[in-house]
């Protein structure tokens, strides 16, 4: 396996100076880039077949062990306070359970019969998406558990840094990262941990954007979890409106905190109409807009502010 072989580039780097040494590492990092670049084609493709299986009520989840799976765990993690992820619609899966996020968990990813209760137990099926990460592509909790979603009718997506893996064979989608042969022998942290982490965080933010979670650039279902997060969602409210203060904060109040709700709430809109197009339009702010626009003649309905209901029609986006 090429992530597992020396590299005669690095053979030598304990001897390197510091300096030396840092910007050998630092290559390395840029080549985990270029292997992500490379893969764009199949991420595309990946992010656009979750997206469309995520339609229903399905879940997304992550599969890994070791690195990859505290990987893994780090990317789905953070799909609730920025996108508003529902938790419910959400499974991190590691070998070696919650534990092995903080320490090495020994044989873990070698235990196969645990991967298939996991995936047993909640009952993984048609609706869900599953992403399984693993270096090598021949982690043996992590293949295990994509033959079980696949056996269950899941989507299946692959990630491996090994041409031709198991994983990446068998998968429905397979993204390969070309990293190769690491700086320091086998220590997929590296290169091969780079790339996967650049891969997770365009493939999930694509099928975030792509399911309406994302409008002006902005994070619309951002989750106002905490002080800052709260400040957030005002700001983009702010921006999105050009209104502050007291319209601004009774608006999320009457929207429960919806950044969404509350925008077309400051339109002059009645919260049941905007509730109803945000639901017709399944969380598509665009969508909504050009569904409560067709509602409402020009004269006829609220007073349009900004850009919110002008520019083309954006019930096919």
């Amino acid at each position: 396996m090429d992530t597992e072989r020396q590299s005669p580039r690095y053979a030598k780097i304990d001897l390197w100076e510091p300096a030396e040494i840092l910007e050998g590492m630092i290559e390395g990092q840029f080549s985990a880039v270029a292997a992500v670049r490379a893969a764009r084609p199949a991420i595309e493709k990946a992010s656009l077949a979750i997206e469309r299986r995520l339609r229903g009520r399905g879940r997304l989840v992550y599969v890994g062990a070791g690195t990859s799976g505290r990987l893994a765990a780090q990317d789905g993690a953070e799909l609730m306070p920025t996108f508003g992820w529902p938790q419910d619609r959400l499974l991190l899966l590691i070998a070696g359970g919650t534990s092995a996020l903080l320490q090495a968990v020994e044989g873990a990813e070698d235990e196969e019969t645990q991967a298939v209760e996991l995936l047993r137990h909640h009952q993984i099926g048609p609706g869900d998406a599953m992403i399984a990460l693993a270096a090598s592509g021949t982690t043996p909790f992590t293949l295990a558990s994509l033959r079980e979603a696949k056996r269950s009718g899941a989507l299946t997506i692959g990630v491996a840094n090994n041409r031709d893996a198991p994983l990446l064979r068998e998968a429905d989608h397979a993204i390969f990262l070309d990293t190769g042969p690491e700086p320091i022998a086998g220590s997929t942290r590296m290169k091969a941990g780079t790339a996967q982490r650049i891969a997770l965080l365009l493939l999930s933010s694509l099928v975030m954007i792509l399911m309406g979670r994302v409008y002006d650039g902005l994070m619309v279902d951002v989750q106002a979890s905490n002080k800052k997060l709260v400040r957030r969602s005002e700001k983009i409210l702010s921006r999105l409106s050009g209104r502050s203060g007291d319209e601004i904060h009774e608006a999320l109040e009457r929207a429960g905190g919806s950044v969404k709700l509350a925008f077309l709430l400051l339109q002059g809109y009645e919260r049941e109409e905007a509730d109803q197009a945000l639901h017709r339009a399944e969380g598509h702010l665009r969508r909504a807009m050009s569904l409560i626009a067709e509602g409402h003649p020009k004269g006829a309905g609220p007073i349009e502010r900004g850009h919110a209901l002008t520019g083309p029609d954006y019930s096919k986006v």
